[in-house]
């Protein structure tokens, strides 16, 4: 994707129609095209060039996207970083990823002085909202740049994006992308989801995730409004549907449960909701029949996709009602299930998820070594355990290392946790394997009860006796105010041992 020939033509077809909706105020297709050329400009002006790593560390908010935008434009790499990042945890990315420029605000969570110290390829650091002695203004370079349209030669082969992984079962890595990966994204949405120039999408996904970046791409090939949240807060992202009559929005299973399971959830007019889908891991059908019961004529749907496959890579038809499954990929993905030796298993036996395509990452960035681990002969091995059944539906039941060996028996961690989903109290609920001296292993569940309900671990484990084979009963159970997540909504189990 050439960013700056699609965003021109979005701008020459819908002119002052609102392209971006941030805190009430808008922005239209017009606007955003002279924005964008005028920071691109602005960056070349500041030294700037093809191949430069541009961070951008910020909350979801119009400077994103301008951001995001314009450095694709001057053929730069973006570095989106998780705004939930720590100073050290962001100080190691932009040195891993030697960035020239860094995008950010002011803020006590990020000491702008030790940024500079020890961030020695950082040339300089641009702050949205503020101007401050030493640091560049945002603002002022937009104010001071042209508007002319840039003439900087883009291949589909350049690099374009290093994102770095949110690490639910390890350290982050980096995923390096080229500009054809842009592609993906509306591709996948042109051939099985239905998106037209009158949706309004609502995006509460972190734009530092690749989740949030599909919205953008979203806006200026097809037309559509977004309407941005800085951070997911349910009830107020149920109040963002009803007035601005959002049609469809794609969220990960976390931010799915939050709002379906508030106790106002019926009080929201919803009515104007096309289509949803929970995208990024598998979504519990317990909680998607419960939305589903209340946004009757709303297509609900899972889907599947990795950062290192240029998501979304599956989603199920939105004419089947096959809740469980998160659907086929289109012609140009390939996804096959395979054993320890990594050979193709039978339909409808579980195995590991393996992905070939175009859409696979380049590779994780300076580690030639990990990423011959996981793409091998073309194909990538996700990590993910899934079986795909007689319609080629593939069915995602957890994580490779989530698998919990009891007995020398295999628990899909997916499955007891759709059990608990089902109980009525049960607000969140995550399972992971502790070690014991008899089995190996047994299954603890982490649960979070509904505001001012009463559960004991007795009750949760008489449940599960009746939805679970006496092995994948939890023999431990704990009860927690919240679970920890990572920026991109995931919970991160290593937390929860």
């Amino acid at each position: 994707m050439i960013v700056g020939e699609v965003l021109q033509r979005a701008s020459e077809k819908y002119k002052e129609k609102t392209a971006l909706i941030f805190e009430d105020k808008k922005m239209s297709f017009n606007e955003l095209y002279r924005r964008v050329n005028r920071f691109s400009n602005g960056l070349i002006n500041l030294g700037i060039t093809k191949g430069d790593r541009v961070a951008i560390f910020l909350p979801n908010s119009l400077e994103y996207v301008i951001s995001y935008l314009a450095s694709f434009n001057v053929g730069a790499l973006v570095v989106p970083i998780d705004i939930t990042s720590k100073k050290d945890g962001v100080k190691n990315i932009l040195n891993h990823a030697e960035v020239s420029m860094l995008i950010t605000k002011s803020s006590k969570r990020l000491p702008l002085a030790m940024v500079k110290d020890e961030a020695p390829c950082l040339k300089d650091i641009i702050l949205c909202e503020s101007r401050q002695d030493g640091y560049l203004s945002f603002d002022s370079i937009i104010e001071e740049a042209s508007e002319s349209p840039l003439q900087v030669k883009i291949s589909e082969k350049d690099h374009c994006a290093i994102f770095y992984t949110s690490g639910t079962t390890g350290s982050p890595k980096g995923i390096l992308w080229n500009y054809r990966h842009l592609d993906q994204s509306p591709r996948f949405f042109n051939l099985l989801l239905p998106i037209t120039d009158r949706d309004v999408k609502l995006c509460a996904v972190p734009f530092s995730h690749a989740g949030g970046l599909v919205y953008i791409q979203n806006c200026i090939v097809y037309g559509i409004t977004i309407v941005i949240m800085s951070r997911f807060v349910p009830s107020e992202f149920l109040r963002n549907v009803e007035k601005y009559k959002v049609t469809c929005f794609h969220v990960v299973p976390a931010m799915f449960v939050a709002f379906v399971q508030l106790k106002e959830l019926e009080k929201y007019d919803l009515k104007s909701l096309r289509w949803v889908v929970v995208f990024g891991a598998p979504g519990s059908e317990a909680i998607l029949k419960r939305f589903g019961a209340y946004c009757s004529k709303t297509l609900l749907v899972n889907g599947y996709g990795l950062m290192e496959t240029a998501p979304p890579n599956t989603v199920c038809p939105l004419d089947k009602d096959k809740l469980a499954s998160v659907g086929k990929p289109p012609p140009w993905i390939d996804i096959k299930i395979v054993n320890e030796d990594g050979k193709a298993v039978p339909i409808g036996e579980v195995g590991e998820v393996t992905i070939k395509g175009w859409v696979v990452m380049e590779g994780y960035y300076k580690e030639p070594e990990l990423t011959a681990r996981v793409i091998k002969d073309g194909w990538f091995y996700t990590g993910d355990l899934g079986m795909i059944d007689d319609d080629g539906d593939l069915f995602i039941v957890g994580r490779k290392k989530e698998v919990i060996i009891v007995g020398g028996l295999n628990v899909y961690a997916t499955e007891v946790e759709e059990a608990l989903y089902s109980h009525p109290e049960v607000m969140e609920a995550a399972v992971i394997g502790v070690p014991d001296r008899m089995r190996g292993e047994i299954v603890k569940a982490v649960i979070v009860k509904k505001p001012g309900r009463e559960l004991t671990s007795l009750e949760i484990i008489s449940y599960c006796r009746n939805k679970l084979d006496n092995f994948k009963v939890p023999r431990v159970v704990e009860f927690r105010e919240s679970l920890p997540k990572t920026g991109s909504g995931k919970v991160a189990k290593r937390l929860l041992e």
